[in-house]
């Protein structure tokens, strides 16, 4: 495994060779954040000039609840995407964690915050069981999150016959679907833990695991890094803040829905693999999807603004998928072809 797969540095004494792939690694991930923060501003000036009220306060508050309900799940898919693996899940399992919280605190008798601990429990639950049949049974993540797309998404509207669940009165929900100080809070919550999920991707022994994985999985495994632990600890995660990201949107929405958060899984990995995250492995980082959130949240409300048609708005978002890994893809095989002596 190469210091340019992990985007660690090298040891003393590493060939000069190993060092330059680093170096080049590092130089592309730092141009391609550049990038996007000069897309953001270019984005702000056209928007702000031929988009009504784009630059209100109360818009730019909205796209902070957009992006909150996008970035908290990113977070987890980051580290799942630097260890090769993929998780599609993240829509469905929005929409049942907003309908776990509604039918507990309104229905089943748990309460606001027994329906809450429910609901993150759940999450963790079937997260750490995606995980675990990816790692036990070798299944592929594309596979094991396909068939959690398809259960929760199938239970969602079992519940719930297809139509919202109202939550009931609650200061909890007041506080989690409003504001902090006049900041929405799920974006509070999301600022909280991208702070957390940036330390612990480059200051901790398990974000270090994720990138070697990421890099070579039989090399880690032989280093003594069990595969299986990391696996289902990185399903487990996504799992848990899928169900944050249902339970603030229930908030905010004042219900629970089945059909809630369509498509969020394609939000989500945009904007991971936009901020430079190698569908590869082993290579990516916290600051480049916050900025790819930021980058996905403007151009979705930026569109809505301007009265482009909703089909339309899923055109663009495929073309930038695609252009994403296009890029990712000619970096990928730049560093694969530097000269190593």
């Amino acid at each position: 495994m190469t210091t340019a797969q992990t985007g660690r540095a090298a040891p003393p004494g590493a060939p000069a060779g190993g060092a330059a792939a680093r170096l080049l690694a590092g130089r592309a991930h730092q141009l391609n954040e550049i990038g996007l923060l000069a897309a953001i501003a270019v984005l702000y000036i056209a928007l702000g000039s031929s988009a009504e009220g784009f630059l209100s306060v109360h818009n730019q508050l909205g796209m902070l609840r957009d992006a909150a309900t996008i970035g908290i799940a990113a977070w987890g898919v980051t580290l799942v995407i630097i260890a090769r693996e993929i998780d599609i899940s993240i829509g469905p399992a929005v929409a049942f964690s907003s309908v776990l919280v509604a039918k507990g605190s309104a229905e089943w008798g748990l309460g606001v915050w027994g329906a809450i601990a429910l609901t993150l429990v759940l999450g963790l639950l079937w997260g750490a069981a995606a995980g675990w049949l990816r790692a036990v049974f070798d299944v592929p993540s594309f596979i094991t999150t396909l068939g959690v797309w398809s259960v929760l998404g199938g239970l969602g509207l079992y519940l719930t016959d297809a139509l919202p669940v109202t939550l009931p009165e609650s200061g909890a929900f007041d506080v989690l679907g409003g504001d902090v100080l006049g900041v929405p809070t799920a974006a509070v919550i999301m600022l909280v833990l991208f702070a957390v999920f940036a330390y612990v991707a480059r200051f901790t022994p398990y974000g270090r695991s994720v990138y070697a994985i990421g890099g070579n999985a039989g090399a880690a495994r032989l280093s003594g890094i069990n595969l299986t632990r990391v696996r289902v600890l990185l399903f487990a995660t996504t799992g848990l803040l899928s169900a944050v990201t249902g339970i603030l949107l229930a908030a905010r929405l004042g219900s629970g829905s089945g059909g809630a958060a369509s498509g969020l899984e394609f939000d989500v990995i945009a904007a991971v693999v936009i901020g430079g995250t190698a569908l590869a492995g082993g290579r990516g980082g916290m600051l480049g999807t916050l900025l790819g959130v930021v980058f996905i949240t403007v151009i979705g409300n930026g569109l809505v603004l301007l009265g482009v048609d909703s089909f339309l708005q899923n055109v663009v978002r495929g073309v930038i998928i695609v252009g994403a890994v296009l890029v990712n893809v000619i970096v990928a095989r730049r560093g694969r072809t530097t000269p190593t002596s």
